[in-house]
């Protein structure tokens, strides 16, 4: 059940000395208008007793003394799932998930509960315990989303409530390996009010599922609402709570992206890649399927292919530029898969540097795919699809670039080179152009060297 609210006290300033009601003066030690007004902490612990009666105090430990265990992680039998969140759910963590409506956050934890259980039969009976509770939906729509979606989830516990204290009962009676709430947003306990959604439930309802959780062998999953710009409804606080934060994006009507925005455990540049089918979400496992054109014929002006890294995977995406003349006064820049800022710098330098005008067009980019760019490995890409678009030169056959643009026209080396050019070749591109003269590229260190090498014979 749920802790109690604190009870209030009066404690002397002068000696400590504590009752029930309010005096003016203290009857310890005598003191007039000492006795303040307290709360007592019921979650306190029971403090550990000398042999002289005394308490034992908390103290600090040298950090040479503390052993570090196995976090024990435990694989969601998805692999594009336990790469985002380092390798698998660690125990006793509590992993957040948002998104918006209809994305399939649902069914991402439907399957993901099938899938431990499967994982960890042992003869006729799972190992593990997976308690599903849902504020939103029905038991009989729970379990017709599995039967639709070919699941065996008999062994899942379902319990459908909004209510705090039932689920902190249900915890303790079946004391189960893995939780999921469906969503935090729909629990409320009246220890906080009785309107669900509110800062002090989510904070109050929140923290108790958690301080359970990291007092077993458990990992807890809760799904969460998101506002209009996709940012995870409520107060802050609530990421701060929590070990994992994911983001469950959408990429047209069928593809999802999953990647984490907090890790405590892990690397938060993984990004898992999943396509919405009709027995569900199915991980893609190359993802350059998805970010290339396959196309007959040459290629058009406008299309610059990039080698990209999303934590330990490289593949390459297609960038899709387009230059119009601008409608308006002031020219502008639409872009929502890469920073529309890093776009109207990529231009300035070209136009600084190369010679050619941009300042009068509306610039409209792209990414094949829906996937969101942020590393500074695409800028040269970008110069080229730009300049490729300004001047209706399409880029040779094959070809993939790749390096950072500085403010100087100069192309920079960055991470993990030698990848990008071996994934790079292995998806049958014959032109690899990348700073410094990688083996199996050929060099540009400006943007004039890049735009030489690209269109000189044009």
């Amino acid at each position: 059940m749920a802790k109690k609210k604190g009870s209030i006290v009066y404690k002397c300033s002068n000696c400590s000395y504590s009752q029930p009601g309010w005096l003016g003066r203290c009857p310890n030690c005598g003191e007039w208008n000492s006795m303040q007004e307290c709360i007592v902490d019921p979650n306190a612990a029971t403090p550990t007793l000398n042999a002289d009666g005394t308490s034992v105090k908390v103290k600090p430990v040298p950090m040479a003394r503390i052993s570090v265990q196995d976090e024990g992680r435990i694989s969601t039998g998805s692999p594009e799932f336990d790469r985002v969140l380092g390798g698998g759910a660690v125990r006793r963590s509590a992993i957040l998930i948002g998104g918006e409506p209809g994305i399939g956050k649902s069914t991402l934890l439907i399957q993901t509960a099938a899938s431990l259980l499967k994982n960890s039969t042992a003869g006729a009976k799972p190992c593990y315990k997976v308690l599903y509770v849902s504020g939103e939906e029905s038991a009989q729509q729970i379990k017709s989303r599995a039967i639709r979606l070919g699941l065996d989830t008999d062994a899942v516990e379902i319990l459908c409530t909004l209510r705090l204290e039932d689920i902190l009962d249900a915890l303790d009676g079946l004391n189960p390996s893995f939780v999921i709430i469906d969503s935090i947003q729909t629990v409320y306990s009246v220890q906080a009010g009785i309107v669900p959604g509110t800062v002090s439930q989510l904070k109050y309802c929140a923290n108790e599922l958690i301080s359970w959780v990291k007092e077993r062998d458990c990992v807890l999953f809760m799904t969460a609402h998101v506002t209009k710009s996709g940012d995870i409804a409520g107060p802050k606080s609530l990421e701060h709570m929590v070990d994992t934060v994911i983001s469950f994006e959408r990429s047209g009507d069928e593809v999802r992206f999953l990647r984490a925005t907090k890790n405590r455990f892990g690397s938060i540049d993984e990004l898992g890649i999943f396509e919405m089918e009709e027995n569900g979400l199915k991980e893609v496992s190359d993802p350059s399927s998805l970010f290339l054109t396959r196309r007959e014929g040459s290629t058009p002006a406008g299309i610059a292919c990039a080698s990209v890294f999303e934590g330990s995977r490289a593949f390459v995406v297609e960038i899709q530029a387009l230059t119009v003349p601008a409608k308006a006064s002031m020219n502008r820049v639409y872009s929502d898969k890469v920073d529309s800022a890093r776009v109207s710098r990529v231009a300035a330098v070209l136009e600084k540097r190369a010679g050619i005008k941009f300042s009068d067009q509306d610039l409209y980019i792209n990414v094949a795919g829906g996937v969101r760019l942020t590393e500074s490995a695409i800028d040269a890409a970008l110069a080229a699809a730009l300049y490729s678009a300004r001047t209706d030169l399409p880029l040779p056959e094959k070809t993939v670039v790749t390096g950072e643009l500085s403010l100087a026209g100069e192309i920079r080396p960055v991470s993990k080179i030698k990848q990008r050019i071996k994934t790079a070749k292995e998806l049958g591109f014959t032109n690899v152009i990348a700073p410094g003269g990688e083996s199996g590229s050929k060099g540009a260190n400006s943007v004039k060297d890049l735009l030489s090498l690209l269109f000189a014979k044009k």
